[in-house]
């Protein structure tokens, strides 16, 4: 008896990987940790986080913090160059990656176990004794540049109008400049400079060790002890005040030459992840507008019953894309958060009729809230999907530091618990309290600007154009009505942009 008892307990082991606590190991450092044990695994994922963001950068040096992060995390160590680690990375098919945002930025690491110590001694030099060589500082210096003048205002429409659309929310705010920083502020930043930055930073206090995988408890005390032995030092805090009030729906036309007009628009609102009606409202936004699925509100009135665009999605917080898949990016968090539409290009033609059409419907879920059956579905849906966030190792790491930020418990078994608990009643409060149509921000990124200014602040009727296909009658009779959807511009606040002065400064 007790032999086959030994027997299922093994095999539990062998199958389920032990998941250490969310705190430090030991008492040989003081630095912080976030621990995912799991010995089965081939992997060993690092997520260095540091409590510093484009919040920290100092006013006339925007991008200070961004630059300083690229530097460290695509340069050289003492020891060896950026060509040489590149060399070497090759081989062991691992990764090295650094994300700055608004409040904090991670330096995510990944390497096969074979390998760990090699990848160590490379990553642990980047961060502890970055060469700060003048050539890869020139390089990423002219590449942040680059991308604001040249890939954000020339190429890519739909980033820059978010980017718009996060400056105008966050005027006069901490939030308000772009994460990579503006023109003027990166070509004034020095190579001292980021020297100082990474001075002041790069505290023990100011650091939370990631790692996840299959690493030794002696590895483990390595890790800490290296990382620990920064010097001491907490950084200050940086208050939030809140947004600038909204007054009606105020617009940004931006400028250029483009196929299509991209359209974002948002409003700050009170929560996070932290507070009870996070996930209530987290289900109403699944049905509203869920990340590039076909089952959204948005995307089947806009896109499937009409063919505006590619796509028509909502979020309840910052969303950055992971790449190409369709899951947010972790380690992004925020002590404030806003709500926002994003409406991929539509032909010059529709625009006025695509903002027409998402405010509406954006009243119409604010006013009627969720139907059983749609609560429901969209519930089931919000149970299963967030259980594919933490898919890969590095992922649940990043979701475990982001649950640390908030102060919460695991974020995907709190969706789980709360969900499962939730009733569409729940759902229609939290969607009345923080959800409103009447004060957006819009920032639309168009060509013949002047056209859609004077159609916006006439409140021209915008009938929608269809090619030549067959359109079902009840569609047509509800174009009617949204062709003549009032739209309240704040006519004071109606600003005209050209792209090319843009995050100048």
């Amino acid at each position: 008896m007790k032999r086959s008892v030994l027997i299922y307990v093994i095999i539990f082991c062998s199958l389920f990987p032990i998941i250490a606590p969310t705190t430090s190991l030991g008492q040989d450092s003081n630095v912080a940790t976030t621990l995912i044990h799991s010995p089965q695994s081939p992997f060993v994922c690092f997520r260095i986080l540091l409590h510093m963001g484009s919040i920290n950068d100092p006013v006339g040096k925007e991008g200070l913090c961004a630059l300083t992060a690229k530097t460290i995390a695509r340069g050289g160590t003492q020891s060896i160059t950026h060509e040489q680690i590149i060399q070497k990375l090759y081989p062991m098919a691992a990764t090295i990656g650094v994300n700055a945002d608004k409040e904090v930025t991670v330096f995510i690491g990944e390497v096969h176990k074979d390998w760990l110590d090699e990848f160590y001694e490379i990553f642990a030099g980047l961060l502890l004794n970055p060469r700060f060589d003048s050539s890869d500082f020139e390089r990423e210096k002219n590449g942040l540049i680059n991308y604001l003048q040249n890939t954000l205002r020339g190429t890519d429409d739909e980033e820059l109008g978010k980017e718009v659309l996060n400056d105008f929310i966050y005027h006069n705010h901490p939030y308000g400049h772009c994460n990579k920083g503006t023109v003027s502020g990166i070509k004034s930043i020095t190579l001292g400079d980021v020297k100082n930055f990474y001075q002041k930073m790069f505290t023990s206090d100011n650091i939370n060790v990631g790692l996840a995988g299959s690493y030794t408890r002696q590895f483990l005390n390595r890790v800490k002890a290296d990382l620990g032995a920064l010097p001491a030092g907490k950084i200050a805090t940086v208050q939030l005040p809140n947004p600038e009030q909204i007054e009606d729906i105020e617009v940004i036309i931006v400028e250029k030459p483009c196929q299509g007009t991209a359209i974002s628009l948002g409003f700050p609102i009170d929560m996070t992840r932290s507070d009870k009606d996070y996930c209530a409202l987290l289900v109403a936004n699944s049905y509203f507008g869920e990340h590039r699925t076909m089952g959204g509100c948005l995307m089947r009135h806009m896109r499937i019953f009409r063919g505006l665009n590619y796509g028509d999605y909502s979020y309840i917080e910052n969303f950055i894309q992971d790449r190409w898949s369709r899951l947010p990016m972790p380690n992004i968090p925020r002590r404030q958060q806003f709500f926002s539409i994003w409406i991929r290009p539509v032909t010059h033609e529709n625009r006025h009729f695509a903002l027409r059409q998402a405010i509406r419907e954006l009243e119409l879920l604010v006013k009627n809230g969720l139907t059983e059956q749609q609560f429901e579905v969209s519930r089931q849906y919000v149970l299963n999907n967030s259980k594919l966030w933490t898919q890969t190792l590095n992922r649940r790491l990043g979701y475990k530091m982001d649950s640390d930020f908030y102060g919460i418990g695991d974020f995907v078994d709190k969706v789980e618990d709360e969900v499962s608990k939730l009733t569409v009643d729940d759902v229609t409060a939290a969607i009345k309290k923080y959800l409103q149509y009447k004060n957006i921000k819009v920032a639309i990124v168009t060509d013949n600007a002047e056209s859609l200014r004077e159609a916006l602040i006439a409140n021209k009727v915008s009938p929608i154009h269809y090619p030549k296909k067959e359109i079902p009658e009840d569609i047509l009779a509800e174009d009617k009505v949204i062709e003549r959807y009032p739209l309240k511009i704040n006519q004071k606040k109606l600003q005209i942009k050209p792209a090319k002065t843009l995050f100048e400064k």
